[in-house]
């Protein structure tokens, strides 16, 4: 079994997990450092925004959710 170098490769791979209707990854800043954390919709079912960007795992997140929220109640209005 592997073991992942830190927290923040364990938060991808829950995000990964929990939300596979979108591309999710984390940015690389100018210096080569990475930064922000982005997803990407794949699936609209999964969401309305083309590409969420957040500062942390846990914003990710909490936006991730609000829009799989709002896709369902998109779907239900029609």
């Amino acid at each position: 079994m592997q073991k992942w170098a830190n927290a923040d490769d364990q938060a991808l791979i829950r995000l990964r997990v929990d939300f596979p209707g979108h591309r999710i990854w984390r940015s690389v800043r100018y210096d080569g450092r990475l930064g922000d954390w982005v997803a990407t919709l794949r699936d609209p079912a999964a969401g309305l925004d083309p590409t969420v960007i957040r500062a942390d795992p846990a914003a990710l997140r909490e936006a991730l959710a609000a829009e799989r929220k709002l896709a369902v109640q998109s779907t239900r209005a029609r």
